[in-house]
């Protein structure tokens, strides 16, 4: 139960960074500096990747007590402390959506402090300064529902908000599966593991060539005149919706299946090699 806390935390933290990354776009494009904002993207993003560092031998080890019980019943134990982590991950996502407004004004505050210091950590360090720190307590913005009225999915291409979602839910549960694959197979355990790849591929292709290039298009045409600020806005709202209904439902329902397909092309892969 401990580790399953643990796990959740980091997951929850994961999900929440890569929401809020969204609000750079908004942030680049009211301060007119979209490539320092795209920078800064990978700074937030550093909080999700060491959150993985210390999520996945906790993982690792949940697997492992499944294996070393090796019932049906461990694994169905499994199985549902997985669904509780995909569970964190929307919770996750909805709280960074929650926290959006806020951290586009901060964004955009950061951006205008590192253009004068010209020095990322030296503009992180501003945060920790007593006075900053309440300044930062006391911007807080709440979603209003009156700024979503002015929102349209009118000028957003429909394949690109059908397959963020797609993307989203195989993003969340390919390492997962493939964990989930192993436990149930402990014999081909380590080729399972290795095969979370051919999930978490599709999910791969889909953004590189469709999601993320119309988002990009988007933000750009804003910044040049050529759509209003609105769009942006709408885009940021589609990703982290899409991003919700991806954690919540369709990660959920795809979390099994996607497992027996792994189970099937670790089994395939071992006739192969023998």
């Amino acid at each position: 139960m401990n580790s399953l806390v643990f796990i959740c935390f980091f997951t929850f933290l994961i999900h929440l960074t890569e929401t809020l990354a969204y609000s750079m776009r908004l942030a680049g494009l009211r301060t007119r500096q979209i490539a320092i904002a795209m920078s800064f993207v990978t700074s937030t993003l550093l909080i999700s990747r060491l959150s993985n560092m210390f999520q996945a031998p906790l993982l690792g080890a949940m697997v492992d007590f499944s294996i070393l019980k090796h019932t049906s019943a461990a694994l169905d134990y499994l199985a549902l402390n997985f669904r509780f982590i995909i569970l964190a991950a929307f919770l996750g996502t909805l709280a960074g959506a929650f926290l959006t407004p806020t951290m586009v004004y901060l964004f955009q505050k950061a951006i205008m402090i590192f253009l004068k210091n010209g020095s990322l950590p030296k503009t992180i360090f501003q945060v920790f300064i007593p006075k900053n720190f309440v300044k930062i307590l006391c911007s807080f913005k709440p979603p209003r529902l009156s700024s979503l009225k002015s929102l349209s999915l009118k000028n957003i291409p429909k394949t690109f908000l059908v397959m963020n979602v797609l993307v989203t839910s195989i993003y969340t549960i390919g390492v997962l599966c493939s964990l989930y694959a192993g436990a149930c197979l402990p014999s081909f355990r380590s080729t399972a593991i290795q095969l979370s790849g051919i999930v978490n591929g599709m999910a791969t292709i889909i953004f590189t060539l469709i999601v993320d290039p119309s988002g990009a298009r988007i933000t750009d045409q804003a910044m040049h005149g050529v759509r209003p600020e609105s769009d942006v806005k709408s885009v940021i709202v589609c990703l982290q919706a899409g991003r919700m209904i991806g954690t919540l439902i369709l990660a959920q329902l795809f979390f099994i299946p996607f497992a027996i397909y792994i189970m099937h092309v670790a089994k395939f892969i071992s006739t192969v090699v023998h």
